[in-house]
């Protein structure tokens, strides 16, 4: 039965959208409104939609209309986030039964809309007010997502980079870091809320306090957090930029154990010629010296990077250059997709001259290649121990994940008997699967 001023948020797309969902439900918490996990039990429905490629796109669009088709006498249905803010009024067109909609820069303004929404039950609403970047009055509302005993902090948000392919920076404006000391309080709130991995997020994490007139700024706020929580056990890095991984990030990293030999840098391609057509850093010498420089100040340093195939132009000679440059390079774990023409991106105009199957081919044949180097990767870890932070235990198998995996996106450690969940347990790995591990405990 459906209840006054009860919410149900479906979150989509990666966990910088999670942790905006996350903001939005402590807003409605903070407002009187409470949760539940059945959209038939709540009067305000919000699907927090992504917006960046066409199959992200395509699902939110599918879950909103899910949730309108589905939709009750008295409830609401509110469609909130990238694809509001790319598509604005063309969302509505896609699904009728829309009472509201709010774009990600001013998620912040959830409780007027719907209180505008309440006024005038039969009239949508659209929040959509032209501003230039994210608002910043955030009303004192942590940003983070937490998830078990690990925990997304967001320290920044929108972009100023140009890559050709992205929307991003058309979704949400150029970069808006967030202040020091805000970071510092929520990261200590974190830990005293007993979080053992905090992960530091935005769209491009090196490039915070760019916008603030800090130069090399996320390796001050590191070295500003290690001394804030002394005794958080992880602190993990995620989207890093080509080019702007520094000497100084590198020794922070390697000096202070809580910050974990772990990095992931969408290189996306390693052609020139194609990175240059994505707007994206060609220096190649770079990567290949940056790396090396990463690796023996951090021995143990897990890669993870991203790659884009079939891009506009791309060539079976520029692929191969792409294959060589994984074979040379031997990532911990990579990410691949084919190219998604986006309407409104710099690279529209290209249009998509790669044919889907030859799109398709590149990837399998690059998976294929990288799933070779992630089994010889993990064999070397046989016989060795490894701490790993545990987050489930099912039919007698515990699960968990080492160091060199963030959550969702890459691997896991597998270990006979009931490991106590949220704790960090030393594990002796005994196999190894081409993405997983396998241990006892020790």
């Amino acid at each position: 039965m459906m209840k006054k001023n009860n919410f149900y948020l479906l979150s989509l797309g990666c966990a910088k959208n999670l942790v905006d969902s996350e903001s939005i439900a402590g807003l409605l918490d903070q407002s009187g409104f409470i949760s539940t996990d059945k959209p038939d039990q709540a009067e305000i429905l919000i699907v927090n939609t992504c917006g960046f490629i066409k199959p992200a796109v395509d699902e939110s669009i599918a879950e909103l209309r899910n949730l309108a088709e589905q939709k009750k006498k008295g409830q609401m249905l509110i469609a909130a986030g990238c694809l509001t803010e790319r598509y604005r009024h063309h969302v509505a067109e896609q699904v009728p039964g829309l009472d509201g909609i709010i774009g990600t820069r001013r998620w912040m303004d959830i409780i007027d809309l719907i209180h505008e929404i309440r006024k005038t039950p039969n009239q949508p609403r659209y929040h959509l007010p032209e501003v230039a970047t994210i608002g910043t009055d955030e009303k004192g509302i942590l940003r983070a997502a937490v998830q078990g005993a690990s925990a997304y902090l967001k320290i920044a948000d929108g972009c100023r980079r140009t890559c050709s392919y992205c929307a991003i920076p058309a979704i949400k404006g150029t970069q808006v870091s967030r202040p020091v000391d805000t970071i510092l309080q929520e990261a200590s709130l974190l830990d005293q809320a007993g979080i053992n991995e905090l992960i530091l997020i935005s769209q491009d994490t090196t490039d915070y306090g760019h916008d603030l007139g800090v130069k090399d700024g996320l390796a001050k706020l590191l070295k500003q957090l290690v001394q804030t929580v002394p005794e958080m056990p992880w602190i993990r890095l995620l989207y890093a930029y080509p080019g702007y991984v520094t000497n100084q990030l590198i020794d922070v990293m390697a000096t202070h154990s809580q910050i974990l030999p772990y990095l992931d840098i969408p290189l996306q391609h390693a052609h020139p010629d194609v990175l240059r057509s994505m707007r994206r850093p060609s220096n190649i010498d770079w990567v290949y010296s940056t790396i090396d420089k990463m690796r023996t100040a951090m021995p143990d340093l897990a890669i993870r990077t991203t790659f884009i195939v079939g891009y506009p132009g791309e060539t079976e000679t520029e692929f191969q250059t792409l294959l060589d440059f994984l074979r040379d390079l031997k990532f911990d774990h990579v990410g691949a997709f084919a190219y998604f023409q986006e309407k409104g991106t710099r690279a529209d105009p290209l249009g998509d001259p790669v044919p889907e199957e030859e799109k398709q081919d590149r990837l399998d044949r690059l998976m294929q290649l990288q799933a070779d180097i992630s089994l010889q990767k993990n064999q070397s870890f046989i016989g060795k121990t490894l701490d790993i932070l545990v987050e489930g235990f099912n039919e007698g198998i515990s699960v968990g994940r080492s160091y060199r995996d963030a959550p969702e996106i890459d691997g896991l450690v597998f270990v006979e008997g009931e490991l106590p969940i949220g704790t960090l347990s030393s594990v002796k790995i005994t196999d190894a699967l081409v993405h997983d591990l396998v241990g006892t405990s020790v």
